[in-house]
């Protein structure tokens, strides 16, 4: 998969969306934000990795000090604000080099880790949109399937001082419907030492999730229930409660 192309992609499809919203329009899903400040957030937060990978940062860097932070009071102006930010990503990798290590939430990583997480905090952002407009939202497969397990890759690598999305002796399979997918559309799910394990590979757990892959990652990453997003759920339903809980995007 082509991150950078996906990333452009999902930045065009997010400022079409925003681009006929009420700014003011509450986001459910997004508690105490409106359209206009989920459209900041992912707007600055581009310019933040781009700054961030441009820099070549070892450590942290205040959202509040990013350069052209802010968008233009203008409407058409602003989308294209948003669509600049993505633009500042991808050219920063391609300076910097995409193997150069930065700072990351995770840790240091490869320059190229922040396409593929800035194109999957817009898919999943795209959603809150589509979902605050009362549209339909959909995703491809692959990219659906891609944005799991980058999330579960997030959650395996984020060590908090908090308890682990599961429980000891407990463990999780996520199976996508779609047959296109593979070994790509399932996940199994256990706990090494506090810290989260994945691969890709078919195994009978304590707790299954089964679905469309678009469907699966929108209960994961809580936009939807898993009865609104046409989930089903086999075995332990608390596995996948307490996980929930546990993680949040």
């Amino acid at each position: 998969m082509d991150y950078s192309v996906a990333l452009v992609e999902e930045n065009r499809l997010f400022g079409d969306l925003i681009r006929r919203a009420d700014p003011a329009l509450p986001v459910p899903t997004c508690p105490e934000w409106t359209i206009q400040q989920l459209f900041r957030h992912v707007g600055r937060g581009d310019r933040w990795a781009a700054q961030i990978v441009a820099e070549q940062r070892d450590a942290p860097l205040d959202p509040r000090t990013v350069g052209g932070g802010k968008p233009p009071a203008d409407p058409e102006q602003a989308i294209e604000w948003l669509h600049e930010g993505a633009r500042l990503l991808i050219d920063a990798v391609g300076t910097t080099g995409p193997s150069t290590p930065v700072w990351t939430f995770t840790g240091p990583r490869p320059a190229a880790w922040w396409i593929r997480r800035r194109l999957h905090e817009a898919t999943v952002h795209r959603a809150d949109a589509a979902l605050a407009l009362g549209l339909p939202y959909e995703l491809s497969p692959a990219l659906a399937a891609d944005g799991i397990s980058e999330w579960l890759d997030i959650i395996g690598q984020s060590r908090g001082d908090g308890p682990a999305p599961l429980d000891a002796g407990s463990t999780l399979h996520l199976h996508a419907s779609e047959d296109t997918l593979d070994s790509a559309g399932e996940w199994s799910i256990s706990l090494d030492d506090r810290a989260i394990i994945w691969d890709n590979s078919h195994s009978k757990a304590g707790a299954a999730v089964r679905g469309r892959a678009v469907d699966i990652l929108l209960a994961l990453t809580r936009r939807l229930s898993a009865a609104n997003a046409d989930v089903e759920i086999l075995g332990d339903h608390s596995i996948w409660d307490t996980w929930l809980e546990r993680t949040g995007f």
